[in-house]
């Protein structure tokens, strides 16, 4: 059983990280997620760091549900904005609209996903395969329900992420391919959503919220891990 995990790495695009029957199987990397999703052939289910479903009015259940898990980590979950702020092409604009609807401003943090956002969600809209998680949520579950006290990118954090990870089967070689220029993070991230895609594939996955909110497509606006 194939799966892929997929995060966002800055000007590279997205590095995606493969598994099969859940152990490493090998690392993609592509400018377009549409284009990096059809090399990976043959991949029963894809999970994707990144906000895929909105709501139409207030913040997601699930960033929020995810922020009360994580404790320490939380800060790592930005609140996503409600769909018509998405549909604003200035920041001030898109924050005002948010302002409407949640009461408080989209942070522009938040808005610097817009170009990832938008690619994520016209694949997820047109391949059902596709899942949002979040690898804090999902290195919080390998760590057996306790939120990591180091950030990603220092080297505690990173050496913690890469042992949770070979414990689970996933061993990373120092040698990766087309990761090899990937940051270190970004390649630990795109790991732990390969290890949600195949809990999800075995149906052993969890999420958030427990009662998720329809997408004004009519698919589930929730985070798997």
């Amino acid at each position: 059983m194939d799966v892929l995990g997929v995060d966002a790495c800055g000007k590279q695009g997205w590095v995606g990280i493969r598994l099969t029957d859940g152990a490493y199987a090998g690392s993609l990397v592509g400018i377009r997620l549409d284009s990096l999703i059809e090399r990976a052939a043959g991949v029963r289910v894809i999970a994707v760091d990144m906000p895929l479903g909105l709501v139409e009015k207030g913040w997601r259940a699930a960033d929020l549900a995810a922020r009360a898990l994580l404790g320490v980590r939380r800060g790592s979950v930005f609140l996503i904005a409600p769909r018509p702020a998405w549909q604003e092409r200035e920041y001030v604009a898109a924050a005002d609209r948010c302002q409407e609807l949640t009461g408080n401003r989209l942070s522009r943090q938040a808005w610097a996903l817009a170009p990832k956002l938008f690619e994520a969600r016209a694949c997820w809209l047109a391949d059902q395969r596709l899942h949002e998680v979040h690898p804090e949520l999902s290195f919080r579950t390998l760590a057996g329900g306790v939120p990591l006290t180091h950030p990603k990118k220092t080297w505690r954090g990173q050496h913690l992420r890469r042992s949770l990870l070979a414990g689970a089967g996933i061993v990373l070689p120092d040698a990766l391919g087309e990761a090899d220029r990937v940051p270190a993070d970004d390649v630990l991230d795109a790991a732990v959503a390969a290890w949600s895609a195949h809990r999800i594939a075995r149906g052993t996955a969890g999420r958030v919220p427990e009662a998720p909110e329809p997408d004004a497509e009519g698919r589930a606006v929730e985070i798997r891990f």
